[in-house]
């Protein structure tokens, strides 16, 4: 099955924000494109903002004035959904309410052809049920595309449970014609980004809800250390607070209330006081004319230790070494039967985050899980009150050693980067091995989705599977409720073995 030619009509029917840019985008591919909207004039607004943007595409050089008057000419709005009738595709993209749309659908299926494609933009709502209104729903699919539509690559092509096959073929061939990067998803809640991607913003908000940092130092440390494009806070302040909160709340109540969904009371306050982000003026951040940013919690200077000692393998934390012989300290290296740590002249030891709290462990600071401990400009310390001074001046003097900025945050399990990145990589694992989606298109769809450095997939492998299974466990037994329980797919991974009986990496 091959994509739409592109001289079949597409229809788009909403002309927000979502279905303008998703007609842009098929009209730029090529095809002729009809807009409709229940609200009187209001598809004929949008075929003019859509007309201004191919004036600024023409101004920044990306497309030729001849391109511009071909798409002009090709752009309609329609008075009617009868005007519909030989679209090849039509993509909804009105409120999200199932009543809503399942009433368009079953409209829209007495108007177009047997062969036409039936496709809905819902980010929450279940694609299964939409269609379930359907006499065929065998050409229904998702085709969730990302904000804003023209400029974001990915598109998840979702199957329904009724779904034909060459149907997801077909809309997945025609949004890669598009130009977009498609990835087929089954219907589950939130699909690919919005399942896995739910512990970045639910482990700051647990930190934060825990007294374990501020909303800037937290959202550095994310930035600075986890090599993240956006912290937690200012990503939710940009998307609405009032949006991330309901996507959230959609997926935890589809998952029957799901501890590992669970919303944050947290968000639910600032919703409720009316501080949606950036489009209220003040969300987790003050964004009205004037606002000061605040700075993250960093450390001021101390003194490098004159030498560390390195005992056993400090597994993703293995570059520390090499980068604090380059700093010029000293280190001496020590066998040992435990786990890796770095001890300070005075005793006292630096564990990478793993799961445990630094006050049961004594002389103890924990530090935080790095993307790239050499490119890293930030890391993030963890002591207990009853942590000696002199062994928290001995690890941050040691980090700025290496040039970094210290912020020391409470005595929080699994501290930031650590827990986040753990849960994400077991809700990736899950997601793939509960046929959600292949391992390849859920690394790329949080890559091109959100933006993530790596995909979680990837990710893991890196840390190692055993690595992030451990550190859940740590965090499950001191959270019992179950939101850090590692899944049975990561708990495989974790211990596999290979074809001789030896574990495998």
């Amino acid at each position: 099955m091959t994509a739409l030619d592109l001289s079949s009509p597409v229809a788009v029917v909403g002309t927000g924000t979502m279905g303008q840019g998703i007609a842009q985008v098929a009209l730029v591919a090529g095809h002729p494109v009809r807009l409709y909207d229940a609200a009187p004039g209001r598809a004929g607004e949008a075929a003019d903002a859509i007309g201004a943007r191919l004036d600024r595409l023409v101004e920044k050089g990306r497309l030729t004035d001849a391109e511009r008057v071909a798409a002009r000419a090709r752009l309609a709005p329609a008075a009617t959904l009868d005007a519909l009738a030989d679209c090849a595709l039509v993509v909804e993209a009105v409120v999200e309410r199932l009543d809503v749309k399942q009433e368009l659908f079953r409209a829209l299926e007495d108007v177009v052809g047997d062969d036409c494609l039936l496709a809905t933009n819902t980010s929450s709502l279940s694609v299964t049920a939409v269609a379930g209104a359907l006499r065929e729903p065998g050409r229904f699919v998702g085709l969730h595309f990302f904000n804003p539509a023209p400029l974001l690559p990915l598109v998840e092509v979702i199957s329904g449970f009724a779904t034909d096959p060459a149907s997801a073929t077909r809309a997945y061939e025609t949004a890669r014609a598009w130009g977009k990067t498609p990835v087929a998803c089954a219907d589950t809640p939130g699909f690919i980004v919005n399942r896995v991607a739910r512990p970045f913003y639910a482990e700051a908000l647990a930190v934060f809800e825990e007294q374990g940092a501020d909303p800037a130092t937290i959202d550095a440390v994310l930035r600075e250390s986890g090599g993240f494009r956006m912290g937690a806070f200012e990503l939710t302040d940009l998307i609405g607070q009032d949006v991330n909160e309901s996507v959230t709340h959609s997926v935890w109540t589809s998952f029957f209330q799901d501890v590992r969904f669970a919303p944050s009371l947290a968000q639910r306050r600032l919703v409720e006081s009316g501080r949606l982000g950036r489009k209220s003026g003040q969300g987790w951040y003050d964004y009205r004319d004037g606002a000061g940013r605040p700075e993250p919690r960093t450390a001021g200077p101390a003194e490098a230790p004159a030498y560390v000692v390195v005992e056993g393998d400090l597994g993703p934390a293995a570059a520390l070494p090499g980068l604090i012989r380059e700093a010029g300290v000293e280190v001496r290296e020590k066998d040992s039967g435990s786990g890796g740590r770095l001890v300070l002249p005075g005793g006292g030891q630096l564990l990478l985050a793993d799961g445990r709290t630094t006050a049961e462990l004594g002389d103890t600071v924990h530090f935080d899980l790095a993307l790239d401990y050499r490119r890293a400009t930030r890391v993030a310390l963890s002591a207990a009150p009853g942590t000696p001074r002199g062994t928290l001046d001995g690890a941050t003097g040691l980090f700025q050693a290496l040039g970094k900025q210290v912020s020391v945050i409470g005595d929080v399990p699994g501290m930031i980067v650590a827990r986040t990145v753990a849960r994400i990589v077991d809700l990736a694992h899950d997601a793939v091995a509960k046929g959600v989606a292949t391992e390849e298109d859920v690394d790329t769809a949080m890559r091109l989705g959100v933006n993530y450095p790596l995909g979680p997939l990837e990710w893991g492998r890196a840390l190692g599977p055993a690595w992030v299974y451990a550190l859940l466990v740590e965090l499950h037994r001191r959270d019992v409720a179950g939101r850090c329980a590692p899944s049975l797919a990561l708990f495989r991974h974790a211990h596999a073995v290979d074809a001789t009986g030896g574990s495998r990496p």
